[in-house]
């Protein structure tokens, strides 16, 4: 039975942990901005897979912040099996966590969001790709990559 090593599940959850609270905080923080309820947000992730979730008060919001950690332990998951082949992923985090990000925006934004909520998605104004680049690039992929830098043993003194 094949194991993952314990320094790549440390590397695993720290990552899902920081990138994921991040992210959510983000999310949080626009529907606040934009005047709507940010306990919404985890509401209508949880509605992904629950359609009644937006009757079911608490547990939706636990579902909801789950499954955001899940799929965001997902998205570490696939960037560190691809920095265990690409080494330049992890000797270049900058660059590489800007452009995951980036990747990240367009498989939820332009493939995900629409295939579960068609009538909806995409929905694009100038404000919400700002904050979701920002998102998805400063808060998501920066911190990933340095980490799996940080613990790839990746030290590279001028990195990007």
């Amino acid at each position: 039975m094949n194991r993952i090593p314990e320094k790549t599940s440390s590397l695993l959850i720290r990552a899902t942990l920081v990138a994921g609270t991040l992210d959510l905080l983000s999310a949080l923080t626009y529907a606040l901005l934009e005047g709507k309820n940010p306990l919404a947000v985890p509401v209508g992730i949880a509605s992904a897979i629950w359609p009644g979730a937006i009757k079911a008060g608490a547990p939706a919001l636990v579902v909801g912040v789950l499954l955001h950690f899940l799929i965001m332990l997902v998205m570490v998951a696939v960037f560190v099996a691809a920095a265990r082949r690409l080494s330049w992923l992890t000797a270049k985090p900058v660059a590489s966590g800007l452009l995951y990000g980036l990747l990240l925006w367009a498989v939820m934004n332009l493939i995900v969001l629409p295939l579960r909520w068609p009538s909806i998605f995409p929905h694009i104004t100038a404000l919400s790709l700002a904050e979701q680049i920002f998102s998805h690039t400063v808060l998501v992929g920066l911190p990933l990559a340095w980490m799996a830098s940080r613990s790839m043993h990746h030290r590279v003194p001028n990195a990007d």
